[in-house]
């Protein structure tokens, strides 16, 4: 399996297509009679009155949320590619991106953070793009604008301006214009909204919207271990990817380490952002699915004990398949 998506081979879409679906038979045995879907948030509901929760049957919602993640995983395996993250074409990052995104059973469903997701690459993309841009001003007015509708969409989104600055930082000198323009152009977007709760008499919504920045972050998650007892061959292909990483990291162009941190940073971002929502969901954390992919593909894209890695591989897609029956 690993071994097939080494190489470059047009052939994979295919296979990516099949094992997208395949990796979803589970739960579509097992279909809740209704999903819930919330498009947007409360509060871009009022001037976006989308309602789609009546409107998706489940295998429906299961379909689109598949197309997305496919759609997803080749603009992933492009930006990798297209900035030689990996130092060799491959389809390995599409791979692990649909793996990583059918981990947990929340993730097979539309969400937003799987929407916000398609933003997560833009935003990558663009920041990515620094390195070669003598003016990054407009370029950071879109990196603004793109975490304002991700917060439309998503309120934790809105911790990814932390990660626009912060890539300034790794791939700019400092200019005040540029990251005065991050800050511009996440503002442009929620001038509109504030005009409209203004011309509706409902201030008052509008400055609640910012409230849950203020809340603590908790002491303990609630989660059900047995289901996430899959995550063990996770966590140890994540760390065998940061051990590959770490032994080429000073071979690397200068360029290719500051995008590794840069997708740290994200991962980082993604993974503690969670606790802004009042009524948290284990999907949240699809968020992180960008960066993790990449990073198992730098694994297996270099790992050298084939019995090793294939067996590594299977054991994932075993359990990814078994807690889909199982849910204890």
């Amino acid at each position: 399996m690993i071994n097939a998506f080494r190489a470059l081979n047009p052939l994979n879409i295919l296979w990516l297509a099949v094992f997208c679906i395949a990796l979803r038979l589970g739960y579509v045995v097992q279909l809740p009679p209704h999903i819930d879907f919330v498009f947007v948030e409360s509060y871009t509901k009022t001037i976006i009155p989308i309602s789609l929760e009546n409107l998706l049957t489940p295998i429906v919602n299961l379909l689109i949320a598949a197309t997305m993640v496919f759609a997803q995983a080749l603009w992933l395996n492009q930006l990798v590619n297209k900035y030689n993250l990996l130092g060799k074409p491959t389809f390995l990052p599409a791979l692990m991106y649909i793996t990583v995104s059918a981990l947990l059973v929340p993730f097979l469903v539309l969400s937003p953070p799987l929407i916000c997701n398609f933003l997560v690459l833009l935003m990558i993309d663009k920041i990515f793009s620094f390195y070669k841009d003598e003016n990054a001003k407009t370029i950071a007015f879109d990196l603004g604008m793109i975490v304002g509708i991700g917060t439309l969409i998503y309120f934790p989104y809105i911790y990814m301006f932390l990660a626009v600055w912060i890539g300034l930082v790794i791939y700019r000198a400092f200019n005040w214009r540029e990251w005065i323009g991050v800050l511009v152009g996440f503002i442009t977007i929620f001038f509109f909204l504030a005009v409209y709760y203004y011309l509706t008499d409902r201030m008052n919504q509008f400055y609640a919207i910012w409230l849950p920045l203020g809340r603590s972050f908790p002491n303990q998650i609630g989660f059900n271990y047995y289901n996430y007892l899959m995550l063990i061959p996770v966590i140890i292909i994540f760390a065998l990817g940061f051990i590959s990483i770490r032994k080429n990291y000073f071979k690397s162009y200068v360029h290719i380490r500051k995008s590794f941190q840069m997708l740290i940073v994200v991962f980082i971002i993604a993974a503690l952002s969670f606790y802004v929502k009042t009524n948290f969901r284990v999907s949240h954390f699809i968020l992180c699915a960008v960066p993790a992919a990449i990073i198992f593909a730098y694994y297996f894209l270099y790992a050298t004990t084939r019995w090793f890695y294939e067996i590594l591989y299977a054991l994932l897609i075993v359990g990814i398949i078994y807690f889909q029956f199982n849910t204890f």
